[in-house]
């Protein structure tokens, strides 16, 4: 099978950060699949369209907790 005819998975990890990995390989630990599996440039077509706010989880979650827990600013 050539490059041009491999099936990816788009994939996302805890911090909703995405990326693609060869759909007859095991996925790495911390990854879930996302979606069907596709050529490569329909997968990362499908990342570019669904993630937006590269931000990872973490970091969006603690900007958005309320300012009120008596820290300074």
């Amino acid at each position: 099978m050539s490059a041009s005819e491999d099936r990816y998975l788009v994939v996302v990890n805890h911090e909703e950060q995405y990326s693609i990995w060869f759909a007859d390989r095991e996925l790495p630990a911390g990854w879930r699949p996302v979606g069907e599996a596709g050529t490569k440039q329909e997968c990362l077509a499908r990342i570019e369209s669904v993630w937006t706010d590269l931000t990872p989880l973490s970091v969006r979650m603690s900007l958005s907790a309320p300012a009120a827990k008596g820290l300074p600013r």
